[in-house]
């Protein structure tokens, strides 16, 4: 999301790239389980010390509890498991992925691996950046960020129900196919740590908002990009899209939808293209018009599953209750009870309620 995260307060994969039949519904459904990319804001610096940094949401907020709640009592089968980039490799830029901080983000992973899930996507948290700069365009460089997509892809590629969120959220890109160019980096690297068949979820610039991701020309770029035995197989477009009135998904209350100006021209474009897309970021406040107008949106995926695989809402793991888009379930003993929101639109639509 938009805004700075700070921490406590703040079935196989089988899709393809090219649409299939319309089904009745998409593929996966779920949350982020948010933590371990505390203390990153959108410049791209991750805190590591302090208040704001990592927070171990395996140990502190019973992360893994909340997975088999979601997958238990909701049927619901994808996790988006964020990170900060610079906490995988303990601030060292084309360092080893850390063994203290990676086993404790393992955990996290198999968690997930081990609930019954479909799906369990890998997130860098970190806008395209390394303190302030971009990723290929003055910054890091390509062959940095593959190395550390290659060291997860050699840890986790053998896993089918593993996802790798090349990154999140890319904004205020100079140079789009540039950045498609930093983007086809990453996907090679994972392939060819063997990797072949995991879905790989590729981001736009504008946060890579549903609404601009063609008229950005993200969609375009990164159409480009393919596997290397030329295909673009299980490459799946990544977006996002919150309800309030500026997208920012900081306010409890949604005015819209994003029906007609975001996924209907996008659904569009995926189809005329034959291309998918994955919906990793969306929602809103515990109110009535989020619940309105985020269960409507969803509905309308579900509607075009043909183009549009999943989504996974924003976000539980290590959120306190007064966090504006809190979706994290609440423990009684043995007992979970969702907030209204996760309830009524990311569970009621999922079962078709």
């Amino acid at each position: 999301m938009k805004a700075s995260l700070f921490a406590l307060t703040s079935l196989a994969t089988f899709a393809v790239s090219s649409p299939t039949p319309r089904a009745n519904k998409v593929q996966y459904a779920g949350v982020n389980i948010a933590g371990f990319d505390f203390g990153c804001t959108i410049d791209g610096t991750c805190s590591l010390t302090g208040t704001n940094k990592p927070y171990d949401i395996v140990s502190g907020a019973n992360a893994v509890g909340q997975m088999n709640h979601f997958v238990k009592d909701d049927s619901l089968n994808a996790f988006r498991l964020p990170v900060g980039w610079q906490f995988l490799v303990n601030g060292q830029l084309g360092g080893q992925l850390n063994s203290n901080n990676a086993g404790q983000y393992d955990r996290l992973v198999q968690g997930c691996l081990n609930s019954g899930a479909a799906l369990c996507i890998l997130d860098i948290h970190n806008y395209a950046r390394w303190n302030g700069q971009i990723v290929g365009q003055g910054g890091p460089s390509n062959a940095q960020l593959a190395d550390v997509w290659k060291q997860l892809a050699t840890k986790y590629g053998k896993q089918s129900k593993i996802a790798f969120g090349v990154m999140n959220e890319p904004h205020d890109i100079p140079d789009i196919k540039a950045w498609a160019a930093t983007v086809q980096a990453v996907v090679t690297a994972i392939r060819n740590a063997g990797a072949s068949n995991n879905l790989i979820l590729l981001p736009g610039n504008g946060f890579t908002s549903a609404e601009s991701f063609v008229s950005s020309g993200s969609a375009a770029a990164l159409a480009a990009v393919t596997n290397p035995d030329g295909s673009i197989n299980n490459l799946i477009m990544d977006v996002h899209k919150y309800l309030d009135s500026d997208n920012s998904g900081t306010h409890t209350e949604c005015v819209k939808d994003n029906i007609s100006n975001a996924f209907q021209p996008l659904a569009d474009w995926l189809r005329s293209n034959k291309r998918q897309a994955i919906l990793t970021e969306t929602g809103g406040g515990n109110t009535q018009s989020c619940q309105q107008y985020l269960c409507s949106q969803l509905k309308y995926l579900n509607q075009n599953a043909d183009v549009y695989i999943g989504y996974t809402g924003w976000a539980a793991g290590g959120f306190a209750s007064s966090y504006e888009l809190n979706e994290t379930p609440t423990q009684n003993g043995n007992s979970w009870s969702d907030t209204s929101l996760v309830k009524s639109c990311i569970v009621g639509v999922w079962k078709g309620q």
